[in-house]
């Protein structure tokens, strides 16, 4: 069931970039726990599919334009996912380009939990995992 919880994370960035909340509200679950780390100015957590959902349409009404992009392969770690990411933003000051990472728990084919980290490495620690074991596959 894992890659199919990787095909869920990669339609939620498509329906990010989109635009398309309902279906980000549909690839949630209704439990959804969202957590955006210390370093951010509320890091949550968002606790319920309303919650989470009011963030994220928050953090699309900050910017004109906005984009995540994965910057390597999904890495499946059993019933998580892990992805690193550029977030794009254009308009309403400067633009900008912030780079992290995320790890997506799955539960029933949906998005259960969502912790950001600052990297890369520190969400594969999260899931027990080193950049080696992460890159073993490719």
């Amino acid at each position: 069931m894992s890659q199919e919880n990787v095909e869920v994370v990669r339609a939620a960035y498509a329906a990010w970039n989109a635009g398309d909340i309902n279906a980000l509200r549909d690839l949630h679950h209704p439990e959804v726990i969202a957590r955006y780390g210390a370093a951010w100015p509320e890091p949550g957590p968002f606790v319920g599919r309303d919650a989470v959902v009011r963030q994220i349409e928050q953090l699309r009404e900050t910017w004109d334009a906005s984009a995540a992009e994965p910057m390597t392969d999904f890495i499946d770690a059993g019933d998580r996912v892990v992805a690193e990411f550029v977030w794009h933003g254009t308009g309403h000051g400067p633009a900008f380009a912030f780079e992290g990472a995320a790890v997506y728990t799955m539960r029933h084919g949906m998005i259960f939990e969502i912790e950001y980290f600052r990297n890369l490495a520190e969400a594969l620690e999260a899931v027990g995992l080193s950049e080696q074991d992460a890159h073993a596959d490719s």
